[in-house]
This record gives structure tokens, sequence and C-alpha cells, in this order.
């Protein structure tokens, strides 16, 4: 047999029990067994046992010719050994069989071996190779059951060797199942006639010998919980800085102490840093968490902790909220619900052709006005019942604000968990029907042509949250930044906290059928391990180029939760990132209120050249005008206070309500405005939940002052008209999608800019308020199709922030077609836009003159007669 140094270890357990604590318990039944002829088989033919691994059988064939080998780290052969073993009537009722090899100290070695034999558990215990220092040397077993520090069972165990052969010694062990799970802690006594006191033997690492019973050493992959299919449940978490880690177990979902803790065993129930462990599925027990220990700055005891990788949460622990304690959660120990996904496909439209429609799932529905039973109301199922006010509007994709498990007392964009959906979104607000719910509502708005994108916020965690006290050195920045880890920064490009969010997004693409994410506060993803400013970030460009994600649509943006205010960086983008266009919303706030330069506005008519010229296009900005945090778009039109500075925005007149006439026609203008641009400039539009009713927050820019949505303001004569228009905006994009769905920017000879009375236009003059486009239709498009009546005019847009009327001339119209007049926001409704559109009359000298009024907009379209 070759000798190993030290540094090799076999099998090398630790004890979190010593053998002193142990006799000092009260003993109870054992059934011990001498080992006589031949043992149980061992493991597979020629199977190569690392150090530490545990071995699996199933009884199978009568007779085995066995190889038992044993490798240290450097594949140093230890042992081998070949044996025929007659199957006996006791290998009959052997189900499972875990094997576990120690060095003692003194060179010997100890193999055990657990299996369960119909409702016992047995364990075999064979020493060999011990050196005694007399022939009338007897060995015994000494040692006893433990769970944890905190739940010691009163057993000892004391019980003397077999001798099987003049260098082995064996014995056996039973175990009733309401004893386990639980661990075998002992050591070895050697003694002799001369010394009655004997020999205290122990593992080579100076530790007792340490085995679980009941309890499997488990598998390291992958993380969180799995099934066997023996249905046994594999648990698997990280934690590096960990010194030890009890997998705490409840038999009762309002418990406020677990049922069974078990102290996972760092050298059975650890593999690098993770820690893992595998028991029946037979047992009882309902949900499970960790209790993690180590140095007492990071780690708190007696805090049970969230599995980061569970798939179904339990509810808060009851009278946590009432006593001031951060809120409980819990892994459930079952299943994901299985869902039926037939027929289901993905719209997958093109980036270009997007029109999305952001909401809260929970405002979107819950107010009485939604006319929806209480169950349904503020859900998932509730988004599936309103489905038709999306098709309405003509929306082909809803982005929806975070819904993943978070505080709800700061909002969903402080999350606790990164793979379920928040219970309170489901009907009866339960994990699986929340899980449910969502399915279905992905499923019904898929049908209906609708994509589904989620705002996801993976740069920090609630006070609290699944990651916080696990390890925190490892997933947050810690001593580095002071902002940050005052933050609960995530530190999103070190190795395991990346995994763990790619694993996520695949987790919602593959079980949700997610078509899209939108990264909240994307700075902070372009983070180094230690704070630093990355210009290629991990993380970032391993979601660009993750297969699974390759068909979703990943759109960064730079809002910060914390400031309330969007970060303008640079975004590295591997030509598959599109990017909030923050520069969109503020400059066309600012041109609509009067103080805007010519040129920004230009700028975001085209696409944002001065952002997506980089190798990707307009396609990448998604422009908005107002969202779910600062003011909505109603109040962006009545509000305009000193401490609403950052918000841009213009009362136009008198702040907040008002009666009087002018305001609230030049409010109405203005909103008809923001909207015309929105949808008139390339890139993808995104329309704020109730902007489309005229939802207010009362001047509040706070998202915790959104109210929910009142639907009865739909039918309300600014809804009617407000909805009729978005809806024409839109049908209009998808008619003309050659100028204004573009995936590349527009040639420069098919764009012609005017100001004022058909002058260059003043691009940075601060007084120059008039701007207006001509879009050229490509002539190879629009001769691809055969009827004249299908031919594509040009357009001519018209842009007035000034408080004084402007006379505009048309140029001349394509040959053989004439203009027509679809929009002029300065009109009453229904004049103000019209499908058909209106003819201008041709005045003097070939030319149209039209007169703009002030602070609107307008668009005419060259069409062919008849057309």
């Amino acid at each position: 047999m070759a000798t190993l140094s030290p540094f090799h270890t076999i099998g090398s357990h630790c004890l979190n029990l010593g053998a002193n604590e142990l006799s000092k318990s009260a003993v109870t039944s054992c059934v011990c067994k001498s080992k006589v002829g031949q043992s149980l088989q061992r493991i597979d033919v020629g199977r190569k046992l690392l150090p530490g691994e545990v071995v699996h059988n199933v009884a199978q064939s009568p007779r085995w010719s066995l190889g038992l080998r044993c490798f240290a780290a450097a594949r140093v052969s230890v042992e081998q050994a070949e044996e025929s073993v007659n199957k006996t009537s006791q290998v009959d009722e052997l189900q499972k069989q875990s094997t576990y090899l120690f060095r003692t100290e003194t060179g010997g070695q100890v193999k055990v071996f657990v299996c369960k034999r119909s409702v016992k558990y047995v364990v075999d215990i064979e020493v060999s190779s011990l050196q005694f220092s007399s022939d009338d040397s007897h060995l015994k077993l000494s040692g006893g059951l433990y769970r944890s520090n905190r739940d010691i069972i009163n057993q000892i165990i004391e019980t003397p060797f077999i001798a099987r052969s003049s260098s082995e010694l064996a014995l056996e062990l039973e175990f009733e199942a309401e004893e386990v799970p639980c661990y075998l802690s002992f050591l070895l006594k050697a003694s002799s006639r001369v010394s009655s006191s004997g020999l205290e033997i122990r593992s080579h690492r100076k530790s007792s010998f340490c085995v679980p019973i009941g309890l499997d050493q488990g598998y390291p992959a992958p993380l969180g919980l799995s099934f066997s299919t023996d249905g046994s449940m594999n648990f698997a978490v990280y934690s590096r800085n960990a010194e030890s880690l009890v997998l705490c177990l409840y038999d009762d979902n309002a418990s406020e102490e677990p049922a069974l803790e078990l102290d996972l065993d760092p050298y059975v129930n650890r593999t690098g840093d993770i820690w893992h462990a595998s028991i029946e599925g037979a047992w009882t027990f309902v949900s499970y968490g960790y209790r993690c220990k180590g140095n007492r700055d990071t780690f708190h005891a007696k805090h049970v902790l969230l599995d980061p990788y569970a798939k179904i949460i339990g509810s808060s622990i009851p009278n946590h909220h009432e006593s001031g304690l951060l809120p409980k959660h819990l892994g459930r120990l079952c299943k994901e619900p299985a869902f039926d996904w037939s027929g289901d496909l993905s719209p997958k439209i093109p980036l270009e052709q997007l029109l999305v429609y952001r909401l809260n799932v929970m405002q979107f529905t819950k107010d009485k006005s939604s006319k929806l039973p209480a169950d349904v109301a503020g859900t998932f199922s509730g988004v599936t019942e309103k489905v038709q006010h999306l098709k309405d509007l003509g929306i082909n994709a809803v982005l929806l604000e975070p819904i993943l498990t978070f505080n709800e007392q700061k909002g969903p964009y402080f999350p606790c968990h990164f793979f379920s959906p928040a219970n309170l979104y489901g009907p009866s607000n339960g994990s699986v029907s929340a899980i449910n719910s969502m399915k279905g509502m992905v499923k019904s708005l898929h049908a209906n042509g609708i994509e589904i994108f989620l705002e996801v916020v993976f740069t920090h965690t609630a006070e609290g949250g699944a990651l916080q006290g696990l390890d925190d050195l490892s997933y947050y920045h810690k001593n580095s930044v002071e902002d940050l880890e005052a933050r609960n920064a995530l530190n999103c490009n070190y190795p395991v906290v990346q995994q763990l969010i790619l694993d996520s997004l695949r987790h919602w693409v593959t079980e949700f059928h997610i078509d899209g994410f939108c990264f909240i506060n994307a700075s902070c993803l372009l983070r180094g391990v230690h704070g630093e400013r990355l210009s290629r970030p991990p993380l970032v460009e391993a979601i660009a180029f993750e297969p699974v994600l390759s068909m979703t649509k990943i759109i960064a943006d730079c809002w910060d939760p914390y400031d309330k205010m969007p970060k303008e960086i640079r975004f590295p983008h591997w030509k598959k990132w599109a990017e909030m266009n923050t520069k969109f919303c503020s400059d066309i706030r600012n041109f609509l209120r009067g103080q805007g330069a010519l040129s920004s506005l230009a700028t975001r008519l085209c696409g944002s050249g001065d952002i997506f010229s980089d190798g990707r296009g307009p396609a990448f900005s998604f422009n908005f005008i107002a969202r779910n945090f600062g003011l909505p778009l109603v109040d962006l039109v009545s509000y305009s206070n000193a401490e609403l500075a950052s918000e841009v925005s213009w009362n136009c007149g008198e702040e907040g309500p008002t009666s009087n006439t002018a305001v609230l026609e030049r409010r109405l203008k203005q909103i008809r405005n923001f909207l015309f641009v929105l949808y008139i400039s390339l890139g993808i539009p995104v329309l704020n939940m109730g902007d489309e009713c005229g939802h207010s927050s009362s001047g509040s820019p706070s998202c915790g002052s959104r109210k929910h949505l009142d639907w009865n303001t739909m039918t309300t004569g600014f809804g009617i008209q407000t909805t009729k228009f978005i809806s024409f905006l839109i049908s209009l994009r998808k008619r003309r999608s050659d100028l204004l769905q573009k995936r590349n920017f527009l040639k420069e000879e098919n764009i012609e800019w005017h100001g004022s009375n058909r002058s260059p236009p003043g691009w940075e003059d601060p007084s120059c308020k008039f701007l207006a486009m001509r879009l050229k239709a490509d002539k190879a498009e629009g001769q691809l199709s055969s009827e004249a009546s299908q031919l594509k005019g040009d357009l001519f847009i018209a842009f007035n922030a000034a408080d004084r009327a402007e006379t505009i001339i048309l140029p001349p119209p394509p040959e053989g077609m004439a203009w027509r007049q679809l929009v002029d926001t300065a009109l009453p409704y229904p004049g103000f836009f019209s499908t058909d559109g209106k003819p201008i009359c041709e005045q003097m000298m070939g030319l149209v003159a039209y007169k703009m009024k002030s602070r609107s907009c307008t668009l005419f379209e060259a069409c062919t007669d008849g057309s």
C-alpha cells in the first residue's frame, strides 16, 4: 500500500462536536452487529474515488468483481483491492449506499458505508492497517449523533470492533428512521490489558470522524434547490467566506424557528466555495433557509437567509414587520408548477418596429374602476384582462416595472431576490399563483402579438435581500467605495455574481418566455470588483453574447434609483445593447418649453446620431417623454416650481390645477406636441402608463406618489381624444415605416431642413424656435409596388415652439402628388388629426402656404390623386 504525505487528504472530515461532549449525553438504544463474512458491495467496477467523494450504488447483480481505488489530489494510488461478493438477502433490501474514506492520525484507514435498508439506516465501519503497541490490543468505537450545535441528539455509542482478518476490523450500526437526518461523530479507542485507559485515535486532521446519515453529500451543481430522479432534494449555495453553514428546514410556513437544523460538514458538504447536501424527498418539510457562521462583522448566525436561487418563495414570516425586524422569506420545498406552453410563440418583432408601453402591474388594474374581481385586480391576470386596451392603442411590446420579489416598503426598484415574481402579483398572493398568473399573462400577450420586457435591477439589493449575510465580501462592494457599501451595491463583475445574474436572465427566458430586459442603473454594471470604471466589463459583454439571450432585446437604462437621476455615459454595446435615451427626453422637453436649440431637436428627430452612430443605429434608441419616476405627462405641462427644476417642465402659465381656458388649451397643445414628437422621431417610442388619459401624481416626481390608474379617465373627453391620437400616430408609423421605423439612419440627401421663411435654420441661435423638415421617400422602395396608389410620398413636418404664429411655405410636392395635412396640434378635436388628410389648396406661384399657430406641430404628406 502506498503511503501518502500529510498533504494528500482522503475523505477528510471535521467534527463540530467532540467526543468529550458526546460522553455527557444520555444513552438510548442502538443496534450494533459484528461484521462477519463478506461485506456489502461498495462501489461500481473500476470506479475511481476522489478525495472526499461520496459514491452511490443500487445493488443489482448477484455477483460483482469490485475494483476499489482511492486517489489523492495528486492522483496517487492508495489502495487497490478486488473481491467477489455474493449477494445476500440483506443486499436485496439495499436501496442506496454512500462511501466515505478517512486516514487516521496513526496511518490506518477507516471506511464508512451508509445505506438505507428497509426503514432503517445501516452504517458499516471498517478499519484497516492500524498499528497497535501490543498484540492484545482491542479497538472500540466511541461517538454519538448530532444535527447542529443547537440540536444534539442524546445518544452515546460505545461498541467494540470485531476482527474480520488479521489486518481488518469491522462493525455495523443500525439507526431508526426517526433519528435521522443527522451526523455520526466518532473516534477510535484502542486499549489493552496493560493500559485500560486506551489510546484515542482521530483522523489525520486531529479531529473526530464524521459521516452524515439520512443526509447525503449532495452535489455542487446546479445551485439552488434541485430534485433528482429518485425524489431526493439537493441543496447547493455559494459562500466562500462562511466558516460553517446550517441548513434550516421548516415543517410549518408560519413557524419562527426551524423544525430541523443541520450543520453542513465543510469536508463532506463543501466543494470549493459551494456548500451542498441532499436529503430524501419523503420528509414532510415545506420550506428551507440557511444560517451562515463566520466573522461576526460579516455573518450573523441568528439570521435565517433565503436561498438566492430559490424558485418558489414563501411569504415573509409573520410579525416581522410589526416587530421592526427585516422581512424573512424562505424557499419552498417543491418543484416549479408545470405550465402548458403549447402553442406559445414569441412575436419576435424586429427592433425598429417596436411600440412600447411601460406599466406597473399593481397600479395598472388595482383601482376599482378597472371593474375586475378583487383577486384579479392588480395582478398579472389583471394585465391579461386589459390586453384589448393595449391592442386599441396599437402597442406591440409591454415593459413591466420590476416584478421580481422586492422590499414592499421601498418599492420595486429595491429587489430582494432574482428568480421569482413577487407574490403580491398572484391572484392569491402566493408564489405558485404568481408564477402561473405571470406565465398565463405572457402566453396571452404573445397570442395577441405583444412582446414582454422586464425592468431588472442587478446593481443593488434591498436591506435584508437574499444575498445579504450569505457572503457579503463576495456579493457586495465592501471596503472599497463608501457610497457603494452604503447602497448595498452588488459586485456585478465578480465571477459568482456575474454567474447569478446570467442564471437569472436565462431562467426568465426559458421558464417564463420573456422577450427582453431593461437594466436599471446600468452604469453601475461597468464597475470592476474594486469599484473602478471598466471599459470592457465582463458582465455586459457576457450578456451580449449569451446564446440563450441571443433572441432577446437588451436595453441599458442609466437611471439611478438612489439619486433619482439618469447618468450620461458611453455604454459599451457590442452592437447588441440598446439604450433608454435620456437626452431625447431632456432635449424635447427643453425645446417645447421654448428654451432648446434647434440642433438638439434635429439630432433627436433623426435618431440621436451623437449616441447611436457607433455601429448601431436609431433602432437602438428607446425614446421617452415621461416615465414611472419624475412627472407624468400631464404634470409636465402643469407644474414647474423651483423644486422641479430638474424635471425641465413648464406649467403653461399657472401652477397646478386651473380653470383658465387659455392655460388649459395651451396645456392640451403641449401634450399633443409631446406625443407627436415621440412617435414621429426615429427610434423606439416608449409610452408611460396613464399618459394616454391624463394620469397625474399632483406634481410629485416621486415614484411612490403614483396612484392606481383610474380607468374612468379613459372615457373622458381628454382620454378619448388622446388615446385616438396615439392610435393614429402608431398606425402612421407602421404605414410610413420606410421613413419612421428605420433600423439605419436616413441618408443626408433624403432630408431637407428649413427655418422661418424658408431660410436656413439658426441651429444654435436661442431665439430661433421654428424648424421644418422634409423627409423624402426612397424612390427605389416606392417603385417596388406596381400600383400608383401604393406609391409613398414625402413627409413635411414643422415644429413651432414660439409664442407667435408662423407662416410656412411648403416646398413643391413630387410630380403627380399633392400635399395633404394629417396633423395640426393647434386645431380642436376631432380636426387636429386625420387619417385621410385634408387637401391643401395651391396658392400663388404654385406654392402652398400654411399658417401655424403658436406652440404647435404640423404634418403634411405628399399623396397621389385619389390615394
